[in-house]
């Protein structure tokens, strides 16, 4: 390999992909930004089940959603990693003995075992076919890269003539924690190809959202560029979704005018250190909030979790309830995707509860100019707007360990004098407030407003 390319690869430098190819985008420049007007909402596996989710089990979770979160907003279900190993584990990744199932191009193709729907070469598109019947859409999780085991075999590259997976791979920056793939050379003939037919075979599943792993950190410049080419050529409207994070602030405009969402950080658990964290990363992309592109807090790790997933024992969440509010509150005024991780059909109450607030996902789906006002000593403030009908949000939160907090913001910064004050959590009217308003808030608690200005 040149030094030049790996220097190219290492820094995320643009490669212009040589293309046998003539096939031209469908779609028009940043087109894709109209998918995703407002942020994403959906159902992911991974926080429950790991890399072993079965059909039956997505199936179950998306009937929930039909029932109890559709007329909320509610649309996404995604499938998470390694759909395609026939033996994977709970509590990491099987990687001594792996059973990949693929086809004759290096693509892989859903374990029959675990989907087993599938058969008979359908892939996806009979469980894709399930949800889109129910009004919901259909998502997948993949690796960035190329099958390590195509490589071995040196499989085609389908509409690449003569050329296989051995020519357009490099072991440079392979992932450090699943090794299924290698990295693809972007400026080698067939690279583009690759992507190509991959986003081919999930238009045909019907696949509307894909989470693609290994992108942000270090940031893959180039293999995002192939990316973002293969889904306008493949005719279908697919959300794009970069993980994980901490996606690089210098990579924002380049993220930006080509995923619909991206990771600010790595996996979000259920632990308070892991929200004061992101709310630490996410002071620098409150720019960077747009209609079709979105930085993303990761999924929810509330309600029922880690059933056979990587992080510790089946569990409903361990966040106390103050938490619980402080996180999703957060997800919600940041405008953040909101992709929930536990499983569904185990939610209590209180859990849907923080789902299904009106008023709340109100906030999320139609507010503009999202903004902190302060992040000290434990402090927060951050707010919003609505255009439609001239409220202003306001979330406080005390994130110190301290008993309790007077968090206070000055009327004069959310450009009005006088207003009449709700709670959004309980729909309750606090009271009229004017030249300040405060909270009294516990260790790890906060409260959301809106505030209508009185004239």
């Amino acid at each position: 390999m040149k030094i030049k390319n790996k220097i190219a690869l290492a820094l995320g430098v643009v490669l212009v992909s040589v293309t046998t190819n003539a096939q031209k985008s469908v779609f028009k420049k940043d087109e894709f930004k109209q998918w995703a007007q407002t942020p994403p909402m959906g159902w992911n596996s991974w926080d429950c089940y790991g890399s072993t989710v079965e059909e039956h089990e997505v199936k179950a979770n998306a009937d929930y959603m039909v029932k109890n979160l559709k007329k909320s907003g509610w649309e996404y279900i995604v499938v998470d990693i390694r759909w395609f190993v026939e033996n994977d584990k709970a509590g990491g990744y099987n990687q001594k003995d792996p059973r990949y199932v693929m086809d004759q191009y290096g693509r892989y193709l859903p374990a029959l075992n675990r989907f087993p729907s599938a058969k008979d070469g359908q892939g996806f598109k009979p469980l894709s076919d399930y949800i889109h019947k129910k009004g919901l859409k259909f998502g997948i999780h993949i690796m960035r890269g190329i099958p390590k085991k195509a490589v071995e075999e040196k499989l085609p590259i389908k509409g690449a003539s003569g050329i296989t997976a051995d020519q357009i791979y490099t072991t440079d920056l392979q992932c450090e924690w699943l090794k299924d793939n290698y990295t693809i050379l972007a400026d080698k003939p067939g690279a583009q190809e690759y992507y190509d037919s991959l986003f081919e075979l999930y238009a045909q599943w019907g696949v509307d959202f894909i989470k693609i792993d290994d992108l942000s950190r270090p940031y893959h410049e180039a293999e995002i560029n192939l990316i973002r080419k293969a889904i306008d050529k493949c005719g279908r409207k697919i959300v794009l979704s970069t993980s994980p994070g901490e996606t690089p602030i210098s990579a924002a405009n380049h993220v930006s005018s080509h995923a619909n969402m991206w990771r600010m950080v790595d996996d979000v658990w259920d632990t308070w250190p892991h929200i004061t964290h992101l709310m630490d990363v996410a002071q620098k992309w409150y720019p960077h909030i747009a209609p079709g592109t979105w930085p993303d807090c990761d999924m929810i790790p509330l309600g029922r979790i880690s059933l056979r997933g990587e992080r510790g024992e089946d569990r409903m969440s361990r966040l106390t309830k103050d938490e619980q509010y402080t996180l999703i509150t957060f997800f919600n005024i940041f405008k953040s995707p909101l992709f929930f991780g536990g499983d569904l059909p185990s939610n209590d109450a209180f859990t849907l509860s923080l789902l299904t607030n009106k008023e709340v996902l109100k906030m999320h789906r139609e507010s503009t100019d999202v903004k902190q006002l302060f992040q000290k000593d434990g402090r927060v403030a951050v707010t919003s707007r609505n255009p439609k009908d001239g409220s202003i949000y306001l979330a406080l939160f005390n994130i110190s360990d301290k008993k309790t907090e007077k968090v206070a913001v000055s009327l004069a910064d959310l450009g009005i004098k006088n207003a009449d004050v709700t709670n959004l959590w309980t729909g309750k009217k606090v009271a009229s407030v004017s030249n300040e308003i405060s909270a009294s808030l516990a260790a790890h608690s906060s409260v959301l407003y809106k505030l209508k200005a009185k004239k």
